[in-house]
C-alpha cells in the first residue's frame, strides 16, 4: 500500500512548560535505552525491540501509567509511545523501570511526523489514541490531530487486521474522529457508530477528569480490511 502524502504545517500540540519531579527528571536523563532518537530513516522495529512481536503505537501517552499497565499485561506485544511532554516521558520511564518492563520504547516528537517518516507501511498492529487534545475552541479545530489526512496515514501504516482505537470525552471531537476514520476506504467499523468500552483499557487521568465533569466517554474502533488476496499479517490480533 502506498503512503499518502501528509502536509501538516500546523501542530496538533503546543509545548507547555511543566515541572518535572526529581524522579521523572532522573529517569529521563539517565535512561536513554528506552528512547528512540527521532531521525529521518524508517525504523527497524524488530531491531529496536530485539524481537518480532506485533507493535502497538500509542500517540500522546500523557503520564504513561495506563500505557505501562497495558504493556505489563501483554508481554508478547511491543509498545511504542509517542509524546512531546518530557514530564510524561520521564514518568513512563520510571514506570518501565519500576515494573521491569522490556516491551516499551519511546519517541519524543510530533506524532504526525513520526508516523509519516519513521513507520513503514503495513508494519503496525494497532494505534491507540486516548484522550487527545480536543482543541475545543472552533478557531483551533484545525489543530485537531484526527482529521482525514492523518486518518489515511494511520491506515497506511496498519497491517491488515490491525486496528485504530480512539477514546475521547469531547463529543464533537469524537464525532469528527468517527467521520474521518469512517471516510478511509481501507478501514471498517465493526459497529455502526461508537464502539462499546474495551474492558482491557485502564482508566487514564484525563478520563477521570472528564467523568468528574459529566463528560460522555466515546470510544472509536476501526479495523484495517484484509487484503483482497485474503492474506493477513500473522502478528496482528
Amino acid at each position: 500500500m502506498t503512503s499518502p502524502p501528509l502536509t501538516r504545517p500546523i501542530k496538533s500540540f503546543v509545548l507547555r512548560s511543566g515541572r518535572m519531579s526529581r524522579a521523572q527528571s532522573r529517569s529521563y536523563t539517565n535512561s536513554p535505552r528506552w528512547i528512540i532518537p527521532c531521525g529521518a530513516a524508517p525504523l527497524d522495529l524488530a531491531a529496536r525491540f530485539g524481537n518480532d512481536h506485533p507493535v502497538t503505537v500509542e500517540i500522546g501517552f500523557g503520564m504513561g501509567t495506563a500505557s505501562a499497565e497495558i504493556a505489563a499485561a501483554n508481554a508478547d506485544r511491543n509498545y511504542l509511545g509517542i509524546e512531546v511532554f518530557r514530564a510524561g516521558i520521564g514518568r513512563l520511564i520510571w514506570e518501565i523501570e519500576n515494573r521491569s518492563l522490556e516491551n516499551i520504547r519511546i519517541i519524543e516528537g510530533d506524532a504526525a511526523e513520526v508516523v509519516e517518516k519513521l513507520l513503514v507501511p503495513e508494519s503496525i498492529a494497532a494505534f491507540h489514541i486516548f484522550f487527545p487534545d480536543p482543541w475545543p475552541k472552533k478557531k483551533h479545530h484545525k489543530r485537531r490531530l484526527l482529521q482525514k489526512p492523518f486518518a489515511e496515514l494511520l491506515a497506511s501504516r496498519l497491517a491488515p487486521g490491525g486496528y485504530v482505537y480512539v477514546v475521547s470525552d469531547w463529543e464533537d471531537y469524537a464525532a469528527g474522529a468517527l467521520e474521518a476514520l469512517g471516510g478511509v476506504e481501507t478501514l471498517e467499523n465493526p459497529w455502526r457508530g461508537f464502539a462499546p468500552a474495551q474492558a482491557w483499557r485502564p482508566q487514564t487521568k484525563f478520563e477521570k477528569k472528564g467523568i468528574a465533569k459529566n463528560h460522555t466517554i466515546n470510544e472509536i474502533y476501526f479495523v484495517r480490511r484484509e487484503r483482497r488476496d485474503g492474506k493477513r499479517d500473522t502478528g496482528t490480533d
